[in-house]
This record gives structure tokens, sequence and C-alpha cells, in this order.
């Protein structure tokens, strides 16, 4: 008979959970939001508890577990779009870090307990967080040579706005030459539906014109139209927002000014701004 401790349990599912999320949103190309991915990983840890409990072994069903794994992810990636790309990368990411953890502990000669589905083990509670730990690293260097292997461009970036800070996928574009005319520094693009929450509220970001109105009456400083040209468009207007900083892996770009694009800048939605790359 196995003897499940439930403080246990709960701390090492969270940490599986929230590991997992983590490395599913970094392949996704989907912003890292701490909150929600500690409160998903909560919730699956509540759910693994819940398995043990008298009477509730009929939760251990996988129909009952689909439905624990669907709330998660809307839970971590509602709002976020791609919702099904980012269901079947945490599946997918949630099994190969169990893969690694179990061949660890079989490597190491310890004991694991997959009890009606769920993580558990033997062994010095220290040595299993730091067994995850490893093997999330391990996992998300991987996922890093993926990303590089399919676009070597790309780079995670801080976008700091007076309502806050987004974290966005950026492609660094040789072919990207839009500048700021006054500074002609760099313009980063960025779709708007990303940087929407650090954002004034209902500010119409989608619409270059009434963004300008809307500021001048609120009195937002930093917001401008910005013109460019593109394939099939001669001259066309982005509103711009003046950040308070980018900071692109861990390089510090300044202040830099951010063009909304009111229409996604990836076909296959593996980035969410593009930068030149100089």
């Amino acid at each position: 008979m196995t003897v499940v401790y439930l403080d246990t349990l709960l701390l090492v599912n969270f940490m599986a959970n929230y590991l997992a999320l983590r490395a599913a949103a970094s392949l996704a190309g989907l912003p890292i939001r701490r909150g929600l991915l500690a409160l998903s990983a909560l919730l699956g840890a509540v759910y693994a508890g819940a398995v043990f409990l008298p009477g509730m072994t009929w939760l251990a069903r996988w129909p009952c577990k689909a439905a624990a794994g669907a709330v998660m992810v809307v839970v971590a990636f509602g709002g976020c779009g791609r919702l099904l790309r980012a269901g079947v990368t945490f599946f997918l990411t949630a099994a190969a870090l169990g893969g690694l953890v179990l061949a660890a502990e079989l490597l190491g000669g310890r004991q694991l307990v997959l009890e009606n589905g769920v993580l558990y083990a033997h062994v010095d509670l220290r040595l299993l967080l730091l067994l995850l730990l490893g093997s999330y690293l391990v996992l998300e260097m991987a996922l890093r040579r993926v990303w590089s292997g399919r676009d070597r461009h790309c780079g995670e970036a801080e976008v700091r706005l007076p309502g806050g800070t987004a974290r966005l996928r950026v492609l660094l574009d040789t072919g990207n030459t839009l500048t700021d005319p006054l500074t002609n520094r760099p313009v980063l693009v960025a779709e708007g539906a990303a940087l929407e929450r650090v954002l004034p509220r209902n500010f119409p970001w989608w619409d270059p014109v009434r963004g300008v109105e809307q500021a001048a009456v609120q009195g937002l400083r930093g917001v401008r139209l910005l013109p460019y040209r593109a394939v099939g468009v001669d001259c066309g207007m982005l509103l711009a927002v003046k950040s308070q900083g980018i900071t692109l892996e861990g390089r510090d770009l300044g202040p830099l000014l951010v063009a909304l694009s009111p229409t996604p800048v990836s076909d296959g939605g593996n980035y969410q701004a593009l930068l030149g790359a100089e």
C-alpha cells in the first residue's frame, strides 16, 4: 500500500505543473505571465491531491484528467490567442518533463510512484525538487535549440509602458528598416493585441487616428502617428507610443518607440514583434 503525504504531493505537482507550463509558453512563443502560470499550476496540484481523497478515485479517469488539463491551459494562456496550440504544446511538454524525471529516477535507482496518474516519489523532497528543476533546464535548453533551428533571429523582450511590463517574442528582421524620424533609432513593431493589457483601458490601438485623438483628450504623452512603407503600401500610418524602456535578451535598448500593428506580424504566431537587426 502506498502512503501519500498530501503536503509533499501538492508541492511536487505544483512545481512540476509550473515548470511544464513555463516551458510550454516558451515553446509556443507566448508571453510568460507568472501569476497566471502559478495559479494554473496550483489548480493542477489541488486536482492531484483530490484524486487521493476518500471516494474521489473517479477523478483519475482520463476524461477528468483531460478536463483538468484543459482548465489549466485556459487559466494559464487564456486571452493570449492560439489557445489550441498552447494546449497541445503544454500536454507534450508535460509528457516530456515527466519522462525526463522518470528516466533520472530510474537511472539513480530511486523509487518513483505514479499513483492514479499523479506524480509522487519516496525520496528526499529537496532532491526531487532539484531533479524537477534540472529536468526543466534540460528541456528548456532543448526547446531553445528547436527555436534556434527554426528561427535563429528570435529573442525574448520586455517592453515597459506606463501600464506595466509585457514580454514579447521578437524577430530581429534585417529587412525591417523602420526608424523613428525624430531620433533615427529603430522602432519596435508589435502586435497591439499583445500589448493591450499594458495600454490605457479602452484605448483604440487598432485605429491610428482615433488613438491620437483619444490620447490628446486624455492627456497621454508620447503617442503619435508613424508613417511607414511596405509591400503593397506606399504610405501607411501606424499608431506609436513611447516606451519607458525595452530589454532584449538582457540588453537594454532604452526607451524605443513602439508601433502598434492592428494585425499579427507573424503568419504562424511564432513571434509578436519585429525589430530591425543592427
